[in-house]
């Protein structure tokens, strides 16, 4: 259970027990009082539901999973309903149901055959002044909320390699968007939604306090430099959607302001920082709830989505997502190639929470300080423990939340495989998005920058360039390698049944020569068909990779084809002599894979 001092619990427990589990009066339904649980909230869309039309359901708790959800008609008769159950924590049941006409529902959350929290839905007219609790402020119940909406917005399988071109598909679905049309006004049919890597959290947040009510915090940060991580000013507090709904125009202000005002420094502030829009939590699974983002030492960041627990027949998971300067939008699982942990000096690298807004005095709204979040935050306490740890401990803490049972050599490695390759594929994609914009714009050249602003440049080098992309490729590459001398010298961290390290390892060698032949890949050719790579074949063209980020380049360059050979037939397009000479002289660092200080 997350820990929170009473003082929050106190902030999360009001707007529950108020709002949210009230006694049903309907005529025909017992007069029977809810259990009080300030552990369990449920929420209903849209707003105001209306005879005929589907009502969803969502149920969040956070002291411990419930079994069902169960509905009861304003005359008392008994609605069935087929529950979903996620996470954990927090943990959600998810529901749906057509009221067939007007009145008072009452929706119980089951839990050892036992109703431990309910809540009324009024359909219709009754509906009128009614409806979800607004907690007003980022207290426990709103971040519960908050992570099990993002954990639904990015279901799917974890074999399945999920992706989008950018986020509207995914605000725009309602199957996937609790909060989709919430307000019933169509005001998500037309909303747009490309946010970058940078953006995407600040998104996502912004988009779920509009819908539920809440606050919104961001700061101006610069972006650091000689050694030291950025510095941010005084916070930009918007109070506009706690007072009731506004229309998609007036999010969309927020957004735009938002958008030109954070970057990728704005996560990696150190992590002793007050001045900042996320604070530091500690590596324990109960702290690390969906809606956590990930901020890597170079500026990339990641927002995780769910934990598959371990299994006996199936190694754990943690997945995030993340979005490109194309926009598009991929989920990935954590691992070394993805999660970049280092201490460069010149960031506070690791797993962060938003820092909640708060109602403070008079009034007013408040930001808890780092002592204040040390005594208890609604989500997680303050915690620099990540900053403390070497990479290699980092890594190895992170293993053991994931599997805390050890993994078998082969899972290990074919866990790692599997990421290796939903890599390369992401990557085939952002190629192709490099290789549209040519098609569209023949005899473009887009402008390469100097230096170590090939990472962080705005405009089409960005959109359409993949140097951070390949450098994390790169390293991905060198992590899967190293895995059978990471058996021997951390054995502890392997499920190795009494084989020793050294067999261990010699036997991950010859799996490894194995598999890499037999997975493979596609990408797009620059007459749209479609050329098969093995991983081995993959990995065999590093070199190519470390100057393989360029879109002036054709596809089957950045791929590594050789000329003379039929998958370089069909290259028609090179970078110009200058742009050659710049990638050249940058090699060290994709060799060496470290990034330049800026």
């Amino acid at each position: 259970m997350p820990r929170i001092t009473p003082r929050f619990l106190i902030r999360a427990a009001r707007p529950l027990l108020l709002a949210a589990v009230l006694p049903v009066s309907a005529a025909g339904v017992a007069d029977t009082a809810c259990p009080e649980n300030p552990a369990a909230l449920l929420w209903t869309s849209p707003a105001h539901p209306v005879p005929g039309e589907p009502v969803k359901l969502m149920a969040v708790l956070t002291d411990g999973p419930a079994e069902a959800l169960s509905a009861t008609g304003p005359d008392g008769e008994s609605i069935a309903l087929d529950s979903a159950a996620r996470g954990g924590p927090p943990w959600s049941l998810e529901a749906e149901f057509d009221p067939p006409r007007g009145g008072t529902y009452r929706v119980d959350i089951q839990r050892g055959g036992e109703s431990i929290a309910c809540r009324t839905v009024a359909v219709g007219s009754a509906a009128e002044g009614s409806g979800n609790p607004r907690p007003g402020e980022w207290n426990t119940a709103a971040e519960a909320f908050y992570a099990a909406w993002i954990e639904k917005l990015f279901d799917a399988p974890p074999d399945e390699n999920l992706s989008f071109p950018s986020l509207e598909p995914v605000i725009r679905d309602p199957g996937r968007n609790f909060l989709y049309d919430h307000f019933g006004r169509n005001e998500d049919a037309r909303l747009p939604a490309t946010p970058d890597c940078a953006d995407l959290p600040y998104f996502l947040r912004a988009y779920f306090a509009w819908k539920v009510g809440l606050p919104v915090a961001f700061r101006a940060c610069d972006r650091g430099g000689a050694g030291r991580p950025p510095h941010c000013g005084a916070p930009n507090l918007s109070a506009a959607f706690t007072q009731g709904p506004v229309p998609t125009a007036s999010f969309n202000g927020l957004m735009r302001k938002i958008a030109d005002t954070v970057h990728s420094g704005s996560a990696r502030t150190a992590l002793s920082a007050e001045a900042t829009d996320f604070y530091p939590l500690p590596l324990e699974r109960e702290a690390l709830w969906p809606g956590t983002v990930y901020a890597d030492p170079y500026g990339h960041t990641l927002m995780l989505v769910r934990w598959m627990p371990q299994t006996a027949g199936r190694s754990g998971l943690l997945l995030a997502v993340d979005a490109q300067p194309d926009n598009s939008v991929s989920r990935k699982r954590f691992w070394e190639g993805t999660f970049l942990f280092a201490d460069t000096g010149a960031a506070g690298p690791g797993f962060k929470a938003f820092r909640p807004v708060l109602r403070g005095g008079a009034g007013r709204w408040e930001l808890p300080s780092n002592a204040d979040l040390a005594a208890g935050g609604p989500v997680a306490p303050y915690s620099t423990a990540q900053g403390e740890l070497a990479p290699e401990d980092f890594y190895a803490r992170m293993g053991q939340l994931i599997n805390p049972r050890g993994l078998a050599p082969r899972q290990a490695y074919e866990a790692m495989l599997d990421a290796l390759a939903e890599q390369l594929q992401t990557r085939a994609e952002s190629v192709e998005n490099g290789e549209g914009y040519m098609r569209k714009h023949r005899g473009a050249m887009v402008p390469m920058p100097s230096g170590a602003a090939i990472f962080e440049t705005q405009g089409l080098w960005e959109d359409y360039s993949t140097p951070s992309r390949d450098m994390r490729l790169l390293i991905a590459m060198k992590v899967l390698d190293s895995l059978p001398e990471h058996i021997v010298r951390y054995p502890d961290l392997f499920a190795l049944g009494g084989q020793s390290p050294e067999a261990a390892r010699a036997a991950i060698e010859a799996l490894h020569r194995r598999l890499v032949q037999e997975r493979r890949f596609s990408y797009i050719r620059s007459d749209g068909s479609a050329w098969e790579l093995t991983v081995a074949e993959a990995m065999a063209r590093r070199a190519a990779f470390e100057t393989g980020y360029n879109p002036n380049d054709c596809a089957e360059a950045r791929w590594g084809a050789r000329p003379g050979t039929p998958e370089y037939a069909t290259c028609s397009r090179h970078a110009p002599a200058e742009q050659r000479a710049k990638m050249e002289q940058y090699r060290a660092w994709f060799h060496e894979t470290r990034r330049p200080t800026r």
